[in-house]
This record gives C-alpha cells, sequence and structure tokens, in this order.
C-alpha cells in the first residue's frame, strides 16, 4: 500500500506538487494498488482538488 505521508517522508528530494503527481503515477505504473492519502501535500503549488486530483492521477497513470 503506497501511503502519501510515506512517500513524502521517504522522498525529500520531491520539491513540488508536480514532483509528486510524477513520483506517484511511477509508483501506479509499477503495480501498487492501494494508496491512502493521509495528508496535505506542504508545497505551494498543491491544488484545491489535491485529493481528487491524486485519487485520478494514482487511478488513471498514464492519462
Amino acid at each position: 500500500m503506497l501511503i502519501l505521508s510515506e512517500v513524502l517522508i521517504q522522498n525529500h528530494q520531491l520539491e513540488s506538487y508536480s514532483d509528486l503527481i510524477d513520483l506517484i503515477q511511477k509508483k501506479a505504473v509499477e503495480g501498487e494498488m492501494f494508496f491512502d492519502i493521509d495528508i496535505k501535500p506542504p508545497f505551494p503549488d498543491t491544488p484545491d482538488e489535491w485529493e481528487t486530483d491524486l485519487e485520478a492521477k494514482f487511478t488513471s497513470p498514464l492519462e
């Protein structure tokens, strides 16, 4: 299971919401099947609808 807080803790190199999206999509393509969105990403470019956006990017990583 991919847990957002753990992703952020383990990947200090992430500098933006866009970087986070790239990583989430990569994990989905690699076979992660479940995603727990437990905290808000701390980036200034995080959109208002971030939860819906993250879920969509995880469930449809190639779009």
